[in-house]
């Protein structure tokens, strides 16, 4: 079931041929929906842009991003030349709003069908990355990964598990750890941490691409629009597993060829390959719960030689052949 909030095209949606839970219309502040909506449990919002107070600034839109779910909103756009300037549109790809629209008609099939970045690439304006970087070219081609971090299950533990991959990192890569729309990393007390919005991720990375790797806390709900690859971390606990599919029953079919990886996980090999039979899905890495005051996890080491950071597979090998069998002679 979906849920309508209208303002300006309240006549227009009211025609649609959808399933519809709740519908509401006026305007309102973005924490207005929030409060409405947290708890409720739908399957599409199809939102009137009108119908959000101050919308032509696109913050009201950032702040949308941080606080919703933004991949279960269609946004229906209006005529106004601000909301259909590039710069405008390219800023809601950049929150990960990718599922947007001026026709009414095209709703329904968003509903079914939604978009993926590669669908709305075309008005996404990066070249505030580009202008940055060496002759011409973008910063996947200078050999930087950008490796974006995102809870799939509530509260997974993205900030923990990048601060620990970047102090893992950096003891054999130039490693920068930042957090997309949030400011949990203060916490960590580790001043090298940085924070950024999803509108200025882009140009964040732009002017650190001299680093080799950057790690990007993308939380419950940051874009991965900018990022070279992305590990989607999923809790594996009961309800959290039962509220997932209860949210989208489709998760899973949407998560085929990503790298899962399963966080704070109690799970054995053999119940991994249980959860993959049942979820129909791959799992990348299975890590256990960590002690986050440790400077060493050799399941991290692990899982980025399985991510393709050969220093470490290296420096393993170089180990292995040099240890003695009970190391009583050091």
């Amino acid at each position: 079931m979906n849920v309508i909030v209208s303002n300006k095209y309240q006549s227009l949606l009211a025609t649609l041929d959808i399933d519809v839970i709740k519908n509401i219309n006026g305007e309102f502040e973005v924490e207005d929906l929030v409060n409405q909506f947290t708890n409720f449990y739908y399957n599409k919002m199809i939102l009137d842009i009108t119908a959000l107070k101050n919308y032509q600034d696109i913050t009201t839109l950032q702040n949308l991003s941080v606080s919703m779910d933004v991949s279960n909103i269609i946004l229906l756009l209006d005529d106004s030349e601000i909301v259909n300037s590039p710069k405008y549109l390219s800023g809601l790809i950049s929150m990960g709003i990718y599922n947007f629209t001026r026709n009414v008609d095209a709703i329904k099939f968003l509903i079914n069908n939604p978009n993926t970045y590669k669908d709305v690439a075309q008005y996404h304006q990066l070249n505030s990355v580009t202008a940055s970087t060496e002759e011409g070219g973008d910063y996947n081609k200078l050999g930087l990964r950008v490796i974006g971090i995102k809870n799939v299950t509530n509260h997974a533990g993205s900030t923990t598990l990048t601060y620990l991959l970047k102090k893992e990192l950096a003891k054999k890569y130039n490693v920068i750890a930042v957090e997309v729309d949030e400011h949990d990393f203060i916490y960590l007390n580790d001043k090298t941490l940085r924070s950024t919005s999803s509108l200025d991720l882009p140009s964040f990375i732009a002017m650190n691409s001299d680093a080799e790797v950057i790690l990007v806390d993308l939380n419950d709900r940051g874009s991965i629009s900018s990022c070279t690859e992305v590990l989607y971390l999923i809790e594996p606990g009961l309800i959290k597993l039962n509220k997932l599919i209860r949210k989208d029953k489709r998760t899973f079919e949407k998560l085929r060829d990503k790298k899962i990886i399963l966080n704070r996980s109690i799970l054995n090999q053999r119940d991994v390959k249980d959860f993959e039979y049942e979820s129909k899905s791959k799992v990348f890495f299975n890590i256990p719960y960590l002690d986050d005051k440790l400077d060493n996890h050799k399941v991290l080491e692990e899982l980025l030689v399985k991510l393709g950071f050969v220093r470490f597979d290296e420096s393993t090998e170089s180990e292995t052949k040099t240890s003695k069998l009970f190391n009583i002679f050091k």
